[in-house]
């Protein structure tokens, strides 16, 4: 890179390094440390959220997607909207969540069930999350290298330059997690949010202008007649992401709604229940510009890299990946490399500080969130009372900085041989497939029991670990097994799993010996499926044979006699339920209800031209260039509603985060509120709470009174 492009880099580095700083001295409770004290409004949470969410990671892996699946990918990703529509509108999980005020999710598995039951998901939870997390820096550090074109030793030191730039990486985002914690975590993931919002816009506004589109249709249209980039109904051939993939995902949105915690330190951030919906409605029109820029990217590469008229540029492209031994890792690295030599100067840098902006907002929120859950959910429970706030938040420290040697050491060893987001699935299956029933159920059905939890979590596990290891010895050692000493049963596997795809077209399940039958995604589908089946029947059992009570609802999600002031708004204690919970309540205000609408609109639009088109090709069969002219218009439309969204959510944002620090600053602060839970309610919400810890009280305040700067 030039030294222009290393200037823009740098300019963010600091940027975002000084607002962390700044930060610090609002941090002084633990509740400000896990959930900076509940204080984040709509448009904060809706912005740093969702940078936190799209990692360079996760750019990658839709790289990878996208690359291969082309236009066909974002064709079937529309049957999510309505799914997606009703969550957000609804608050799906997520307005109930809030209003239990827990601050990690196993912490309201122990108020709604037991503690044991807390702390075997804390654990579970945690192990899931850091090997899944143990890919990210790796990852990430590989663009950098690749992108940048780095030297594989340092100069002088004579180090690894993939271990040298992971080190460094994942130490700045440690940085912002020792400052500030989720105060730090969200002000720096706004602004980094802000900045990527406009500079992909511009990097958009360039691709454009750069890619005449009749050339780029032509280009597509020479991909495989099974395996098409523009027609999402000529896709048979498709193994990995076609419809099913699509409409497992649909389901999985549903059922494990915020049961993943990698950013659980947003989902407890929220100033009330009302302000986490609406972020989440917000959030639908934040990712606009993104979606699409990380849709036009890959497919820009793909007409690099196969249209004659880029051969140059395709030529010093292969040269690199050529020299990539691992051929996971070469799919990768693909789009990456293709971009270093394709951007000009200035967008060179402009799309690096993009990408290390991307790596550190989801670094520190994933950090934030695994530490914080070890110990909430694995050490505190055990306690029989609090830490002290300076105890306390020094241990979230500790474990924080154990996250982060385990990724870097994760990501030195472990070698990757699938698409990333199929590992995403395996690996977060560990825990989303039975986790999704435990927080459904624990939210939504008072009848939902313990016993149901323990059955739905384990058997969830057990499922995606089989699953995993069945994925990674099938190749080295089942596959060659069955085939010289077994091949009975290789025979007879053949014949259902290829019977099974025979008659269920898109599915396209093979036996060979380079890759396991069936995909990660399909092994989440069955752990997410018995998962629900045994927590209904387990908690059935519980209530309809032992005649267990059913539990206090209220009690849990502090409504009617149990309501808290300020927890609702518009002073609401008993919120709407069942099909009027998808509707604009009283706490909805006329900015609101527009917003409300508009997103309705919006997403009902594109709905029903997914099913108008679905229906009109079943019939007629639509042509390329016919759905050539459909993306077009897509993309023109989504590209001018991203322009005024960016300019609308930067002034809220500004808004809020000025709201923050005032609200930080003038806040009592409540030494109590650290995650403890009594006989199933958090410490410190009832009066005889108060009166048990009465000592505990007065000797922080005994400490704060003659050590002011604590």
């Amino acid at each position: 890179m030039h030294f222009i492009d290393w200037a823009i880099v740098g300019a963010l580095l600091i940027g975002i390094v000084w607002a962390a700083i700044y930060t610090k001295k609002y941090t002084e409770s633990v509740s400000d440390f896990l959930s900076a004290n509940r204080c984040a409004r709509r448009y904060l949470l809706c912005i740093s959220s969702g940078m936190s969410g799209i990692g360079a990671i996760s750019i990658i892996a839709m790289f990878e997607m996208y690359y291969a699946a082309g236009f066909t990918a974002a064709w079937w990703a529309l049957m999510m909207t309505p799914v997606m529509l009703i969550m957000v509108l609804s608050g799906w999980v997520s307005y109930r969540y809030r209003e239990t005020r827990v601050f990690t999710l196993a912490q309201f598995f122990e108020v709604r069930y037991s503690k044991s039951f807390r702390i075997f998901a804390g654990i579970l939870g945690w192990s899931a999350g850091i090997i899944n997390f143990g890919i990210f820096p790796a990852v990430g550090s590989r663009f950098f290298i690749y992108y940048c074109g780095l030297p594989e030793y340092v100069p002088y030191l004579g180090i690894s330059s993939y271990a040298f730039v992971m080190f460094l990486l994942i130490s700045i985002s440690l940085f912002f997690v020792f400052l500030g914690g989720q105060v730090a975590v969200m002000v720096t993931d706004f602004i980094q949010g802000m900045f990527t919002n406009v500079v992909l816009l511009v990097i958009l506004g360039y691709i454009l202008w750069q890619f005449d589109w009749s050339m780029l249709i032509e280009t597509l249209q020479g991909a495989p007649a099974d395996a098409s980039m523009l027609n999402p109904f000529k896709t048979s051939k498709l193994r990995d992401f076609n419809f099913f993939y699509f409409f497992i995902g649909a389901i999985g949105l549903v059922y494990g709604r915020m049961a993943w915690q990698g950013s659980q330190g947003y989902a407890c951030s929220a100033k009330n229940a009302h302000e986490a919906r609406m972020g989440g409605i917000l959030g639908e029109w934040r990712g606009l510009v993104l979606m699409l820029l990380l849709l036009m990217l890959p497919i820009a590469a793909y007409v690099v890299m196969h249209n004659p008229a880029f051969a140059p540029i395709a030529a010093q492209a292969k040269q690199v990946l050529d020299g990539i031994d691992n051929t996971t890792i070469q799919k990768q690295m693909t789009v990456s490399v293709v971009l270093s030599k394709m951007f000009p100067v200035g967008l060179l840098g402009l799309f690096c500080a993009v990408m290390l902006a991307a790596f550190i907002s989801t670094h520190d929120t994933y950090l934030h969130s695994w530490g914080s859950i070890f110990i909430q959910d694995v050490i505190l429970p055990f306690r029989k009372k609090p830490f002290s706030p300076k105890q306390h938040i020094w241990l979230l420290r500790f474990s924080v900085l154990f996250v982060a040697v385990f990724i870097f050491c994760f990501g030195m060893l472990f070698k990757q041989n699938e698409y990333i987001l199929m590992f995403f699935s395996i690996t977060g299956a560990i825990f989303l497939g039975g986790a999704g029933a435990c927080i459904v159920g624990g939210l939504y059905w008072k009848r939902g029991s313990t016993s149901g939890a323990w059955f739905a979590l384990i058997l969830g596990c057990v499922i995606a670990v089989g699953g995993m290891l069945l994925r990674q010895s099938w190749t080295s050692t089942l596959y060659p097994w069955m085939e010289t000493s077994a091949p009975a049963i290789l025979n007879g596997l053949t014949f259902v799993i290829e019977g099974i795809s025979n008659n269920i077209p898109g599915i396209n399940w093979k036996i060979e010996a380079k890759a396991f039958p069936i995909n990660s995604q399909w092994i989440y589908f069955l752990a997410m499926t018995l998962s629900m089946v045994g927590y209904i029947a387990c908690s059935l059992v519980e209530w309809l044979v032992k005649k267990r009570p059913a539990f206090n609802m209220d009690r849990l999600l502090h409504r009617g006699e149990y309501a808290i002031e300020g927890e609702h708004a518009q002073k609401i204690k008993k919120p709407p339920t069942g099909i009027k919970a998808i509707l604009p309540s009283a706490e909805f205000s006329k900015s609101d209800k527009f917003i409300y609408y508009s997103s309705l609109g919006w997403t009902l639009f594109w709905f029903i031209i997914f099913v108008g088109g679905s229906c009109y090709n079943l019939v007629f069969a639509m042509t390329d260039s016919e759905w050539a002219t459909f993306w077009a218009w897509k993309i023109g439309i989504t590209l001018v509603i991203g322009i005024g969204t960016t300019i609308w959510f930067f002034i809220g944002g500004i808004y809020d985060i000025r709201d923050m620090f005032h609200t930080l600053k003038t806040a009592k602060r409540d030494v109590l509120d650290d995650g403890m839970v009594v006989n199933h309610h958090n410490l410190g919400e009832q009066a005889d709470d108060k009166e048990k810890f009465k000592h505990e009280v007065e000797k922080f305040e005994h400490e704060l009174k003659n050590n002011p700067h604590k």
